[in-house]
């Protein structure tokens, strides 16, 4: 194996010059490239992706941004969704090794499948790279994410910002207990509010599985309990929908300043009607191409360089990063995400939503 050291960056950089072919977006489905060109042939790369209920991200931006990069670089691929299974994920992972993929990616459903997924591939001599989320205790060689606690920090600021100065009751509505990006999230949202003498915590609960209908039963609960809730920092755009379903259910939704993350096409909707107070956008194809970059050049045999180290506190080890920076997103800004291209004017903008978006300055 070729030891070479290069810059990461370098390889964020590839230009996409070729889309994905062949993969009708079915989230069940395998986007499975290979091919026999020479020593391309050698490198193959697989990619577990978690679900498609928790986020539209996952379908809708990873796969496809992940596919064009590999696509590009001419390397060999296969990506699949686990659809929330932690059995599929690892029957998943075992078919990929078994086919040859020299690199696994992997979005972990929680850490303990991940970990065992991770040290399976890691005993076969396969690479290993943590997409997006940290596996607590496990054995990647690299992961790739935003800066999750400044993520949470933005949407304690964003509801902050809305809710003013003004005396009032929070609830939090925190995402899967068993995803230690939602830990992050939750850390870097108390981080702000914890601190304002102003608010209130008067409502807390994580959402198992980031399942947004076990979301809204948990929030109409909250809100039973607490009638006077002035502001839900909700931990995604989809846990901000069933917060806003139960608050329009109560003649509330556009009073209670709701917060969310992802930047989803239903979540930047909500904040063009009022509803939602801001999101958090991540650039995915920002994120999918720099771990598009690490995996081509493990599957090449070379060693990358990355620009930071995130501490595995249950593991008790730094593991190689590239964090990325979120962005708030607030009504004023929406036209960012669309200017991004990582929603169209087309679908953003339909029917009650034209006049919202020309009112938002989206031309």
């Amino acid at each position: 194996m070729r030891m070479r050291k290069i810059a990461v960056v370098g390889l964020v950089a590839l230009p996409l010059l070729l889309t994905a072919c062949g993969d009708d977006g079915d989230s069940d489905v395998s986007t499975d490239k290979s091919g026999d060109s020479g020593d391309a042939a050698k490198a193959k790369v697989g990619v577990i992706l978690p679900d498609s209920k928790s986020s539209a991200r996952w379908e809708t931006a990873d796969r496809k941004f992940l596919g064009e990069a590999f696509e590009a670089a001419g390397v060999d691929y296969d990506i699949q969704n686990a659809q929330g299974d932690k059995a599929q994920f690892q029957t998943i992972a075992d078919q990929m090794i078994s086919s040859g993929v020299n690199v696994l990616m992997i979005v972990n459903l929680d850490s303990g499948t991940g970990k065992a997924v991770l040290d399976k591939a890691k005993s076969q001599g396969v690479a290993t790279i943590d997409y997006d989320r940290l596996t607590l205790g496990g054995s990647a060689q690299y992961y790739v994410s935003f800066d999750n606690v400044a993520v949470g920090k933005l949407q304690g600021e964003g509801l902050a910002k809305c809710l003013g100065d003004k005396a009032a009751n929070i609830a939090f509505l925190n995402g899967s207990p068993t995803d230690n990006n939602a830990t992050l999230f939750a850390e870097g949202a108390h981080g702000v509010l914890d601190g304002m003498s102003s608010y209130t915590q008067v409502a807390e609960q994580a959402v198992p599985d980031w399942d947004n209908q076990q979301a809204a039963t948990i929030f109409e609960q909250m809100l039973t309990k607490n009638k006077d809730i002035d502001g839900v920092l909700a931990a995604n755009d989809g846990l901000g929908n069933a917060a806003i379903s139960i608050l329009k259910k109560n003649s509330l939704n556009g009073q209670v300043p709701v917060t969310g993350q992802d930047a989803t096409l239903e979540g930047l909707q909500n904040i063009l009607k009022g509803d939602q107070c801001m999101t958090v956008y991540k650039a995915v194809k920002q994120e999918a191409d720099a771990a598009a970059g690490l995996a081509i050049a493990l599957a090449n045999g070379e060693t990358p360089e990355v620009s930071g180290v995130t501490t595995d506190s249950e593991g008790g080890r730094d593991v190689p990063s590239e964090l990325l920076v979120p962005q708030a997103i607030f009504k004023d800004n929406v036209k960012d995400v669309v200017a991004d291209g990582f929603v169209t004017k087309e679908d953003l903008c339909t029917g009650e939503f034209a006049a919202l978006c020309t009112d938002a300055g989206i031309s």
